[in-house]
């Protein structure tokens, strides 16, 4: 791949990182990158080992975990707050890649990762990608 490519792919990925709460999708961001949108999907893949739509699901689930943890907006605000439409759609996936229910998540307490600073806590409950997430064992 090309470093040009790599620049653009980039720039697009920081816009999702910097927009993930938008209404995103392959035009939008290939435009970005200055590539077609079929174009576009295969080279980000190449590049980052995920799909666009991928990642942005990840960056809106990490968020998500963030505002479950503070506990003041309930699930269906934290769901449109991301940036999601679709209450299942974002429960199927949080619990996809958390391994329980945002429900579950945010009745769950939180007061341990307090005094950690805020990058740290991110980068430790960076949400798994790729169907990771192990579900809990059933007794």
């Amino acid at each position: 791949m090309r470093v040009d490519d790599l620049v653009r792919l980039r720039r697009a990925r920081d816009q999702i990182d910097r927009d993930y709460a938008q209404p995103l999708d392959v035009t939008i961001l290939a435009r970005t990158a200055l590539m077609s949108p079929g174009h576009f999907s295969r080279s980000f893949r190449s590049a980052f080992g995920e799909t666009p739509y991928s990642y942005l699901m990840t960056r809106r689930i990490e968020r998500a975990k963030a505002l479950l943890r503070k506990g003041d907006l309930s699930v269906t605000e934290v769901c449109f707050a991301v940036g999601c439409t679709s209450l299942g759609s974002f429960s199927s996936r949080f619990t996809d890649l958390v391994g329980e229910s945002p429900s579950a998540y945010r009745a769950r307490p939180h007061a341990h990762a307090a005094p950690i600073p805020a990058c740290i806590v991110k980068i430790r409950t960076r949400p798994v990608r790729n169907g990771e997430a192990k579900l809990p064992s059933r007794p």
